[in-house]
C-alpha cells in the first residue's frame, strides 16, 4: 500500500476505491490530477497522467526519498517502480522489465526517460570510470534514437514513431555494464507525408548538402504546414550533434547520416514526365545532386528511378516504370533509405553499447533490465499500414498484461494457499487473433494477396478479408454493413476496439549503387548476386508480426512492472481534464479490470514482519515487541483484537485484507497511535535530552569549579611568593610587578591592591609628625584636583604654607606681618594658618596694587605691605564657595564666594622666582575644607568667569614678551593678566 496520503488528494492506490467502477476511478483519477498527483498504484501499477507541465519531483532529493525503499514507503511515482525492478533484479538476481504503455502524447518516452535517469543514479557508488561511461552512453543513445525516430504530431510534440526496447545488463553488483537497443517499425510514412498541422523538418544542413533552408521548397515536408512548434529546433540539433560524437559516430558517419536526409529531401521533388513511350525525370539538374549525395553516377540514380530488374532463371530483364509506377518507386526509395538508416544508427550504437568480453564463470551471472517504450495508440483519418501494425502490437502488449498480471495473481494466491476465483474480464485475444491468426487473420490475407499474380489492389485484398473475416464480430467493412455511411465501398474495414483505414506502398529494394562505405553498410545485400536480391522477401506484416510474437516472448519470461500513461487532453493543457477522453483510455487500456483482478479476492497483502512493523502499535499484545511464537500468530492476535478476523485471510507469508474499508481503519488506529507514541517519544527523548544535559552542565560546573579554585590558589600563591619579603624592601614593593589574575578574582585583585597601596601609604607617612601629615593630605588633595590640568603642582618640595612669617619671601617685613598676626588670632579666635603670600589684585577702581593675603581656619584676610600689613578686609572661610586656576603656569587664583564679591589675585614675590605655589594654595584648602567637611569648587579654566561687586567679568591671561611681572589691566569684557612670555 502507497504512503497514506491525505485524502484530499484523493486514494493513492485505485485498489483501495470504496467500489470498483468507472465512475470511482475516474473521479479519484480527475481529483489527484487537479491536486498536482500525476502518479497513481493499481496495486503495483503506476498509473501516469501526463502533467503538460515541468514538475520539481525528480530531483536528487526525491531520488533518495526512493531510493532502496518498498512501493507503498513513499506516495505513488515512476521512482518506486524503477527501483522495485532494480531491487527484484539485483536481491532475487531475476531478470525484469518495465513495459511503459499508453496512446501517443501521454508521456511514456518522458518516463522512460526518467526511468534511465533514476537507475544511472542510484548505480555505481564506486564512481567506477567504465561504468560512468556506460551510464553515459545509455543516456546519450536516447537522444539520438529519439532525433530521427520521434516526430511532432498533432497529438504529441515528440511523438516515437518507432517501438524501443533496451536491455540494460547489469554485473553482479548490480551496476550497468552495457546494453542492447531493439527498434521496431519506424514509421516510414511520415518521411513522405504529414498529417494537415503537423510539424515536420531536418537537421540544419550544409551548403554542401545543396539544401535550402526553406522547408516549403521540399515536396515531402510542406505537407504538414506548419513550421514552428514549442520544440528549440536549433538547441536540439547541437545536443544530438554533441550525443553522436560522445557515442563514438565518426566525423565521415555524420556527415553521410546528413547526406541520407538530403538525399530523402531531393527525391521529393523529383517528377516524372513520359516522351512516347519512355518514362522520363523532367528535373535532372535534382538527379545530378542526388548522385553526388550517393557518390554515384547520374545513370545510376536514374536506372534505379526508372527500372526494375527482375531475374527469371538465368535471365535478367530491367522493365521500364510508368510514371505512377515511377513515384511510388521514388517514395519508396525515401522511405526505404530512412529506415536503412535508422537501423544503422541503432546498430552503431549497439556496437558501442553491447557488453564486451563478459565471461559469466568469472565476472558472475549477467542480468538484465529491460525497459520497453513503444509507440502509442493512435487513430488518424487517414491511418497508414504502420499505423495499423502500431494499434495491433498495442492489442499485443494488453493481452500480455492481462494474462500476467492475472497469472501472477493466480499464481501468489497458490503460493500462499488462498483459494482462487475466477475473475471475469475482457480478454481482447480474439483481437489479436483476429489480426495474427495463421490463414484467416488480416496479416495472413495482405500475405496472399501480395503473393497474387497480377496486379495487387486494395480491392483485392479487401475482397480476402470480406470472405474471411464476414462472421468475425469485431470486423466490418461497407459491403458486410451497408447502412454504414461512414465506410467507403471497396476501400475501407474497420477493426471494434479501433478503427482506421490502411493504406500499403511497395516496398522498393535499392541495390548499392554508391561507393560510400558507410552506405555500403546500409545495404549489404549490394554484395549479392541480382538472383538473390530480387527472391520475394517476407511481408512488412510477416515480419513485424514475427517481431511482435518475439518481443512478447522475451517480456514473459522477466519480471514485468508496468506504467500505464494517459493523456488528460488534446490541447496540452496542464489545468484541463476531458472526462470521455481520459475514460476512453482508462477503458483501452484495461485499468478497471486491472483493479477488478486485485480487488476479486483482496484489495491489499502485506509480509507479515511489514504488517507488523506498521501495525503493531495498535495491539498491546504487539507493543512494541511481541513474545508470540511467530509473527503470523501475532498479526492474528492483532486483527482480532481489531475485530477484523471475519475480512482477512492467511497466507503462508502474507495476510490478506478483503476490503479497503478494513485497511483505512487499520491506517485510522495507527494514525492516532502514531500521535500518541510521538508525544511519548518526544517527553522520553526531552527527558533524556534535558537530563544528558543537566549532568553535562554540572560536570562543567565541577570541573569549572575545580578550575577556578586551582586558578585562585594559583594567584594567591604567586602573589603571596613575590609580596613575602615586601617589609624588607627599600622601596616596599612598589617595583614588583603584579600577577595576572582570574577573572573571577579582578575585584578582589583591585581590592588587595587598595589593601597594598593603603598599607605602603602607611609605612611611608607613619613616622610622620602631624604637620607633615597635614601637608601629605593637602598634597594628596592636589594631585586629585590638578592632576593633569596643570603643568607644575610643586609636590617635589616643601610646603612652608605661611611663607609671610617664615622669612623666605619678605625677611624684611617679616616681624611686623608676625606681630599683625599674633593680634588677629587673639581677636578672631582662630587655630592655625593654612596659608600667606604676597599678591598683585585689582582694586574696586580697576586698578592693580600689592596686597598680601592670610588665610587661616576661619577667615581671608587682605592685608597692605605697605603699611606694616595692615588688616584691610577680611572674608569669613565659610563664605568662600571655591576657586578658579587657569591651565598655564601663571598664578592667577580667584576666590569665589557667596555674595558675588570674588576676589581676584596673583600670587607674587616666591623666592625662587619660577616657584609655582597655585598647587600648595589649593591642596590646603581642600584639606581644610574637607576635614570640616565642607565641599570647596576647584575649576580649572581659561578664561575664568567671576563676579566683581555684584557685576559679571572674565580674567583673560595674555602672555607679553616685554612683561617683567605679572599684571593686570582692565578690558571690555572683565580684566586681563598679562605676565612675561618666553
Amino acid at each position: 500500500m502507497a504512503e497514506h496520503e491525505s485524502l484530499e488528494f484523493g486514494k493513492a492506490d485505485f485498489v483501495l476505491l470504496d467500489s470498483v467502477s468507472l465512475e470511482e476511478f475516474m473521479a479519484n483519477l480527475k481529483l489527484r490530477f487537479e491536486k498536482g498527483r500525476i502518479y497513481t498504484y493499481i496495486g503495483e501499477v503506476v498509473v501516469s497522467v501526463n502533467p503538460y507541465r515541468a514538475m520539481n519531483i525528480y530531483g536528487r532529493d526525491t531520488i533518495e526519498q526512493y531510493k532502496g525503499r518498498e512501493l507503498y514507503e513513499r506516495p505513488p511515482h515512476l521512482f518506486a517502480i524503477a527501483d522495485a525492478a532494480y531491487k527484484a533484479m539485483k536481491r532475487r538476481n531475476k531478470d525484469t522489465c518495465i513495459v511503459i504503455s499508453g496512446e501517443s502524447g501521454a508521456g511514456k518516452t518522458e518516463a522512460s526517460k526518467y526511468i534511465m535517469q533514476y537507475i544511472a543514479a542510484i548505480t555505481n557508488p564506486g564512481q567506477r570510470a567504465e561504468v560512468e561511461r556506460v551510464k553515459n552512453m545509455l543516456l546519450k543513445s536516447n537522444c539520438v534514437l529519439e532525433a530521427f525516430g520521434n516526430a511532432k504530431t498533432n497529438r504529441n510534440d515528440n511523438s516515437s514513431r518507432f517501438g524501443k526496447y533496451m536491455d540494460i545488463n547489469f554485473d553482479f553488483k548490480g551496476d550497468p555494464i552495457g546494453g542492447h537497443i531493439n527498434n521496431y517499425l519506424l514509421e516510414k510514412s511520415r518521411v513522405i507525408f504529414q498529417q494537415e498541422g503537423e510539424r515536420r523538418g531536418s537537421e540544419s544542413l550544409l551548403r554542401s548538402l545543396h539544401v535550402s533552408k526553406d522547408p516549403t521548397a521540399y515536396s515531402y515536408i510542406k505537407v504538414g504546414g506548419q513550421v514552428k512548434s514549442s520544440i528549440n529546433d536549433g538547441a536540439d540539433f547541437k545536443a544530438v550533434a554533441d550525443a553522436m560524437k560522445v557515442i563514438g559516430f565518426t566525423p565521415d558517419e555524420i556527415q553521410t547520416v546528413y547526406k541520407v536526409l538530403a538525399t530523402i529531401l531531393h527525391l521529393g521533388n523529383l517528377t516524372f514526365g513520359v516522351d512516347g513511350d519512355t518514362t522520363l525525370i523532367e528535373n535532372s539538374k535534382v538527379v545530378a545532386v542526388i548522385g553526388v549525395l550517393l557518390a554515384t553516377k547520374e545513370e545510376n540514380v536514374e536506372k534505379a528511378l526508372l527500372y526494375r530488374t527482375v531475374a527469371t532463371g538465368r535471365d535478367v530483364i530491367d522493365k521500364q516504370h510508368t510514371t505512377q509506377e515511377a513515384s511510388y518507386g521514388r517514395d519508396a526509395l525515401a522511405k526505404a533509405m530512412y529506415e536503412r538508416m535508422f537501423c544503422w544508427i541503432v546498430g552503431r550504437i549497439n556496437d558501442v553499447i553491447e557488453v564486451k568480453n563478459y565471461d559469466a564463470k568469472v565476472h558472475g551471472k549477467n542480468t538484465v533490465i529491460g525497459v520497453l517504450d513503444i509507440y502509442g495508440f493512435e487513430i488518424f483519418q487517414n491511418n497508414s499500414f504502420e499505423q495499423f501494425c502500431i494499434n495491433y502490437c498495442n492489442e499485443k502488449l494488453q493481452q500480455l498484461f492481462i494474462q500476467l498480471v492475472l497469472r501472477q495473481e493466480q499464481e501468489e494466491y497458490q503460493r500462499e494457499g488462498i483459494p482462487w476465483k475466477h475473475i471475469d474480464y475482457f480478454n481482447n485475444q480474439i483481437i489479436v487473433d483476429l489480426v495474427e491468426l495463421q490463414h484467416k487473420g488480416i496479416f495472413s490475407v495482405l500475405d496472399e494477396a501480395c503473393m497474387n499474380v497480377g496486379k495487387v489492389t486494395d480491392e483485392v485484398f479487401l475482397q480476402g478479408l470480406n470472405s474471411k473475416l464476414a462472421k468475425h464480430a469485431h470486423y466490418t467493412s461497407r459491403k458486410l454493413s451497408p447502412t454504414d455511411k461512414s465506410l467507403e465501398f471497396d476501400r475501407d474495414f474497420r477493426i471494434r476496439h479501433y478503427a482506421g483505414d490502411y493504406c500499403m506502398a511497395p516496398l522498393f529494394a535499392i541495390k548499392s549503387l554508391c561507393s560510400n562505405p558507410v552506405l555500403k553498410m546500409m545495404w549489404p545485400e549490394g554484395k549479392l548476386s541480382i538472383t538473390e536480391v530480387t527472391k520475394r522477401p517476407l511481408t512488412a506484416a510477416t515480419l513485424f508480426k514475427n517481431s511482435m510474437i518475439a518481443l512478447v516472448e522475451n517480456l514473459a519470461c522477466k519480471e514485468p512492472y508496468y506504467v500505464r500513461c494517459i493523456k488528460p487532453n488534446d490541447v496540452k493543457s496542464p489545468l484541463l481534464f476531458e472526462h470521455e477522453r481520459c475514460r476512453h483510455q482508462v477503458e483501452y487500456l484495461g485499468l478497471l479490470e486491472n483493479v477488478r483482478v486485485r480487488r476479486a479476492g483482496f484489495a491489499n497483502r502485506q509480509d507479515y514482519p511489514r504488517f507488523l512493523q506498521r501495525y503493531k502499535m495498535i495491539s498491546e499484545f504487539t507493543w512494541p515487541n511481541h513474545d508470540l511464537p511467530s509473527d503470523k500468530e501475532a498479526v492474528k492476535r492483532l486483527v482480532q483484537g481489531c475485530g477484523f478476523e471475519h475480512d482477512v485471510a492467511y497466507g503462508k507469508t502474507k495476510v490478506f485484507v478483503r476490503t479497503p474499508r478494513t485497511l483505512f481503519c487499520l491506517e485510522e488506529q495507527r494514525d492516532e497511535m502514531v500521535g500518541r507514541i510521538v508525544l511519548f517519544l518526544q517527553k522520553v527523548w526531552r527527558g533524556t535530552i534535558a537530563r544528558m544535559r543537566y549532568r553535562r552542565m554540572r560536570a562543567a560546573l565541577i570541573i569549572l569549579r575545580a578550575y577556578q579554585h586551582y586558578k585562585v590558589k594559583s594567584y594567591i600563591k604567586d602573589v603571596n611568593r613575590k609580596f613575602k619579603n615586601v617589609r624588607s624592601m627599600k622601596d616596599h614593593g612598589k617595583h614588583v610587578k603584579w600577577p595576572t589574575p582570574p577573572k573571577v578574582l579582578r575585584k578582589f585583585e583591585e581590592a588587595l591592591r587598595s589593601i597594598y597601596n593603603r598599607w605602603w601609604a602607611w609605612t611611608l607617612i607613619k613616622d610622620l609628625t602631624p604637620e607633615e601629615k597635614l601637608q601629605i593630605r593637602a598634597k594628596v588633595a592636589t594631585l586629585e584636583a590638578l592632576k593633569g590640568q596643570r603643568p607644575d603642582l610643586g609636590l617635589q618640595r616643601t610646603w612652608e604654607g605661611n611663607y609671610l612669617v617664615s622669612w623666605i619671601d619678605s625677611p624684611d617685613t617679616a616681624s611686623s606681618f608676625t606681630l599683625v598676626s599674633c593680634e588677629l588670632q587673639r581677636k578672631d579666635k582662630f587655630m592655625r594658618v593654612l596659608f600667606s603670600c604676597n599678591v598683585r589684585k585689582i582694586n574696586r577702581f580697576h586698578k592693580a596694587e600689592d596686597r598680601a593675603v592670610l588665610i587661616t581656619d576661619r577667615h581671608l584676610y587682605k592685608m597692605d605691605p605697605l603699611k606694616q600689613y595692615k588688616p584691610m578686609k577680611s572674608i569669613p572661610l565659610y563664605n568662600v564657595t571655591g576657586v578658579s586656576v587657569s591651565p598655564g603656569k601663571d598664578q592667577l587664583v580667584v576666590f569665589h564666594t557667596k555674595d558675588s564679591r570674588d576676589l581676584v589675585v596673583c600670587l607674587q614675590g616666591m623666592v625662587p622666582a619660577g616657584d609655582s605655589r597655585i598647587g600648595e594654595l589649593v591642596g590646603t584648602l581642600l584639606s581644610h575644607f574637607k576635614s570640616e567637611k565642607r565641599k570647596l569648587q576647584v575649576n580649572i579654566a581659561s578664561p575664568i568667569q567671576c563676579s566683581m561687586n555684584g557685576r559679571k567679568c572674565t580674567v583673560i591671561v595674555e602672555p607679553k614678551i616685554n612683561q617683567s611681572q605679572p599684571d593686570f589691566t582692565k578690558s571690555r569684557s572683565g580684566y586681563i593678566l598679562a605676565v612675561p612670555g618666553n
